[in-house]
């Protein structure tokens, strides 16, 4: 048996820029992909803490460097430039493994 557990979090990062035209994803800085463990594009869960939007998608690596996260296709109906948003990466494990797991996190 496994379970899902959180793995990694981006904690109130700013929305940078929103493109509809787009296939979809979440675009992200490779430097705050990695501080946290989000790989290349990997299911991502959002929350919007502004107006309480949550989302599912999955994240793709933009400029490093730039900070930018942009909210693209479909996404970019569920926020805007300037929110904040809670990006979420879960993993399965054991419970074993799960008792000595800590999820990483940055706040912004």
């Amino acid at each position: 048996m496994t379970i899902d557990l959180l793995k990694a979090k981006l904690h109130r990062i700013r929305v940078t820029e929103s493109c509809l035209d787009y296939e979809g994803s979440l675009t992200l800085d490779p430097d705050d992909m990695e501080s946290v463990g989000i790989l290349p594009y990997e299911k991502i869960l959002c929350a919007d803490v502004e107006n309480g939007e949550r989302f599912e998608t999955y994240a793709i690596p933009g400029k490093r460097g730039s900070g930018v996260c942009c909210l693209n296709g479909a996404a970019a109906h569920k926020g805007k430039v300037g929110d904040r948003l809670i990006v979420m990466a879960f993993a399965s494990m054991t419970p074993e493994e799960a008792a000595v797991f800590a999820p990483k996190v940055k706040h912004f």
